[in-house]
């Protein structure tokens, strides 16, 4: 089977460097009103960086997973809400390149399309002629109000008296949207609830979820050869996901630094802040802790790039090794950015400092149920010691 070859990596991640400065300048503002600026995500179109998992066919660039998840946690480090949004967005375009070919040119058909999601099953299809009727509800929809089209998990009768999980392809506009998300943390997301009501879905747009897209028997002919759909879902889209989290890491040790010169810490004798042993001990700790976030990022993406590459199956204890790697970073980038926080002051709680915002973020994004540190660690832990994996997202 021939394997279609991603473009440069320097590239990609260059342009995303190139944006953080604009994505600073905007954060106050997207946090307040709980949505990416208008320049944000003019700037995300115009950079290609919204086509690197769509199909090349339409345009897209797709790159290895290492260009992925360096990408979002390059933007991640600008402002984790926009690194977080754009890992569901990179997400989404990812699921809507295993339908069949036929919704994909319905999908791709906007050059500039946004698809945003949700892997919770909490609808349901019902057969009918020629598709499904779908109702439901789905809660922390990233994105979903600067989105075209949203990839969706339900259940799905079958029509022999049983019940699947399944993955539907809605467009927004179809969809019922509920301004809900009112949030501590990863505010600019725009995470609010979708639902559907009695919503005929063309059967082109169902995809069974547990053959389809948890064991990789995709239904698209265009992408079969390329790489990235080489790759299985959920080990792939934990490792995007997961990336937001080492850039707000990254973004904390910047704010530290930048605010050390000339701060004292109050109510002691030392006039500098960077004389104190105190100080080397935690900058020392959160760099250890920002490293190894890095490690299990890294590691992980290049397992889906080498095992993608060389056409090799996913075992049980490999999968959920990919949680815990997931969990890992985002624990560890919790670690970093708490670190730095607690030495941070004061001063720091005021809204205009990006500490407090940094802290919030990477809270919100380890409560995340698919990424849950200790969630993945006792998943990993249970295949390790011979038992099942107690949950079906691997």
């Amino acid at each position: 089977m021939t394997i279609i070859e991603a473009p440069p990596r320097p590239d990609l991640v260059g342009r995303a460097t190139e944006l953080v400065d604009l994505i600073r300048k905007h954060a106050p503002w997207q946090e307040e009103n709980r949505t990416l600026h208008e320049e944000v995500l003019r700037g995300l179109v115009d950079s290609g960086l919204l086509r690197m998992t769509v199909p090349a066919h339409f345009g897209g660039s797709v790159p290895d997973a290492r260009t992925v998840c360096d990408v979002v946690a390059e933007l991640g480090r600008g402002d984790g809400s926009v690194g977080w949004t754009m890992s569901t967005w990179t997400i989404g375009a990812w699921m809507a390149g295993l339908f069949p070919d036929e919704a994909q040119d319905e999908i791709f058909a906007d050059p500039e399309v946004r698809i945003c999601g949700s892997i919770g099953p909490n609808g349901l299809a019902v057969p009918t002629d020629g598709g499904y009727v779908l109702n439901g509800k789905w809660h922390f929809n990233t994105g979903s109000p600067q989105s075209q089209w949203a990839v969706h998990a339900s259940l799905m009768e079958t029509g022999d008296g049983q019940i699947a999980p399944a993955t539907i392809a809605v467009p927004m506009s179809e969809l019922t949207v509920v301004d809900d998300w009112h949030t501590s943390g990863l505010r600019a997301t725009g995470s609010v609830t979708t639902i559907a009501e009695n919503l005929f879905v063309p059967q082109a747009r169902v995809l069974p979820m547990l053959p389809v897209i948890l064991n990789n028997q995709h239904l698209s002919e265009r992408n079969a050869d390329y790489q990235a759909w080489r790759m299985p879902f959920l080990p792939f889209a934990v490792a995007v996901a997961g990336s937001p989290a080492l850039g707000m890491a990254q973004a904390a040790r910047e704010a530290f630094f930048e605010r050390l010169p000339g701060r004292k810490i109050t109510y002691t004798g030392y006039e500098l802040q960077v004389e104190a042993p105190l100080t080397h001990l935690q900058v020392a700790e959160a760099a250890v802790k920002l490293d190894e976030a890095e490690f299990h990022l890294n590691r992980q993406a290049e397992r889906l790039d080498t095992k993608a590459q060389n056409g090799e199956t996913w075992t049980l204890q490999e999968r959920a090794l990919a949680r815990m790697d997931a969990g890992a970073v985002c624990q560890r980038a919790k670690e970093s950015v708490d670190v730095l926080n607690t030495a941070s002051g004061g001063s720091s709680i005021y809204s205009h400092v990006p500490m407090q915002r940094i802290e919030r973020d990477v809270q919100a994004i380890n409560l995340h149920g698919v990424m849950h540190p200790n969630t993945n660690a006792e998943t990993y832990g249970r295949v390790l010691c011979g038992l099942e994996p107690n949950t079906d997202f691997l």
